[in-house]
């Protein structure tokens, strides 16, 4: 049955046979001409659900999503002057093709670099009020066309950070993937003050002021992706540098199990999430996925019967039936003065964004004994290195005891990408550290961009307080001595998390080592 361009998938073949076509429940790269695609406008393509492929045999074969598309083919014919044949796609599918297929069709931030020769630089193109399709930027002036090509490629590549760091005599961007940074490309140093200049303008910032350091947001869509860049830029001493940091809001928020949590993990954090009262601390350093993981515990406690109120800086996904508010330290709206805020406002549970001092420490720890459950987060290596970290705040031990329910230390490994996974058996050991027989990497290929990766996932180790580590925690025990009765009483560290993931073939032991070091100085890498 069909319903406008829809097409339930179950239903197409028998649709197929109806209309007297051929059906496809899959479009791969590879199978479609570029060439074709050049010559079929985006808009057109978009508007009307259709989609040329390949030639074959001197038909030309193109994806439709529905019998009205069977209307177009005439001008179809009269546009690539051949025949032409449809093939019938469910509409998720063909819209999705469309958008990343038309992205590559535009041409690369590099071909882009080489229309920049001649062009009068100093004519910056106006603010996009709303979000605009940067396919749909395709004509306008080279610079603009240069930062548009950049932000889709970003995306395309799963990038995080956009780097555009200026040096004496050279421009460089860089792309942060999967944690690690690449350079991407060195545009020509002339160029430097415009591209900064187009992405102030982007991001509503003041192109006149370049002595002081400036924040901003752009909102896009890329290849039909709603994407929220923030925009950070510092002056340096040749010139401004600015990160773009993208969030892709398709993505949405992840549920506990998606995290990389484990069934053991999720069932010890729901319990922890299930309480009345008490602190769920989550350490690790930046970037290592600690507001994703408050967001899916947020996600999991989220109900009609409760009040859920956050403070953030920055907010990264707006939910559903939470009261949220962003920290501005400009107008002394800070993550201490919001938490006082937030305990007049009757919440049944809190998110504080980050306990960065005592201040917000101790209120939090209050609001937790006073009957409310706490999630935040704390920049510590380990799970027993936050009870050291609290007590050097300036927290009382026994303040910490009485309102601790669990720590969860994590890190962020890189994923062997599946279609070029394969296996070998390690020849290198590595003092203390039991590898198994067998263990996986990535060759690199088309699908991972040469990389060997494909995402990331989360390792993680979690300490509930019981009665004896709060008994330790009031005599001050050092953070060794409450990792070691922690991993005697069932605590996988982080590090004997990260070798099952590597035995099981979702990351590698290099990448193991490699984010779990600081808490394993005394092994070699």
């Amino acid at each position: 049955m069909s319903m406008g361009n829809e097409i339930i998938p179950d239903e197409l073949e028998g649709i197929a046979d109806r209309l007297g076509i051929n059906s496809l429940l899959e479009i791969s790269t590879g199978d479609v001409d570029s060439a074709l695609l050049s010559r079929l406008p985006l808009t057109f393509a978009r508007a009307n659900y259709i989609l040329p492929l390949n030639e074959v045999d001197g038909v030309i074969r193109v994806a439709i999503s529905s019998a009205s598309g069977l209307l177009l083919l005439d001008e179809l014919r009269q546009l690539y002057g051949k025949p032409i044949e449809a093939v019938l796609v469910p509409a998720p599918l063909l819209a999705d093709a469309i958008n990343h297929l038309y992205a590559g069709v535009f041409g690369t931030a590099r071909e882009v670099l080489q229309e920049l020769q001649g062009e009068d630089l100093s004519t910056i193109a106006t603010e996009l009020n709303n979000p605009t399709d940067l396919l749909d930027l395709s004509d306008e002036a080279p610079v603009i066309r240069l930062l548009n090509s950049i932000l889709s490629e970003a995306v395309k590549e799963r990038v995080s950070d956009v780097h555009v760091e200026p040096y004496e005599r050279d421009l460089l961007v860089r792309f942060r993937i999967d944690g690690i940074l690449y350079e991407k490309l060195s545009p020509p140093k002339i160029i430097q003050d415009a591209l900064i200049s187009r992405i102030k303008i982007m991001a509503g910032l003041n192109i006149a002021e370049k002595r002081l350091p400036q924040d901003g947001r752009i909102r896009v869509l890329v290849a039909g992706r709603d994407v929220d860049i923030r925009v950070s830029i510092i002056p340096t001493h040749y010139g401004e540098r600015a990160v773009l940091r993208l969030l892709d809001k398709k993505k949405g928020i992840l549920s506990l199990a998606d995290i990389g949590l484990g069934e053991q993990g999720v069932r010890t954090l729901e319990r922890m999430l299930n309480r009345t009262s008490g602190i769920i601390l989550v350490t690790g350093p930046t970037g290592s996925g600690k507001s994703t993981t408050l967001y899916a515990a947020l996600n999991r406690v989220n109900s009609s019967e409760k009040n859920i109120i956050t403070i953030e800086d920055p907010i990264e996904y707006q939910i559903k039936g939470i009261g949220q508010i962003q920290v501005n330290p400009k107008i002394d709206l800070t993550f201490a003065s919001g938490l006082r805020s937030i305990l007049r406002q009757d919440p049944d549970i809190i998110m504080v964004g980050e306990i960065r001092d005592a201040e917000t420490a101790e209120i939090a720890i209050q609001a937790s004994l006073t009957g409310h459950l706490v999630l935040s987060t704390l920049h510590t290596n380990d799970a027993a290195t936050a009870v050291t970290r609290l007590v050097d705040m300036g927290i009382e031990p026994f303040m910490i005891a009485s309102s601790l329910s669990a720590v969860v230390a994590q890190r962020l490994v890189r994923v062997i990408c599946p279609r070029c996974r394969e296996e070998y058996r390690p020849a290198e050991q590595f003092p203390g550290i039991v590898l198994p027989e067998i263990l996986y990497r990535g060759r690199g290929c088309d699908a991972c961009f040469g990389l060997g990766t494909l995402g990331r996932t989360a390792i993680y180790e979690i300490m509930p307080i019981d009665q004896e580590l709060c008994s330790m925690i009031i005599r001050r025990s050092h953070a060794g001595e409450i990792k070691e009765y922690a991993v005697a009483h069932g605590m996988k560290t982080l590090r004997d998390d990260g070798i099952a993931r590597a035995a099981a073939g979702i990351t590698t032991i290099e990448e193991v080592l490699r984010v779990t070091q600081d808490d394993y100085a005394d092994v070699p890498l």
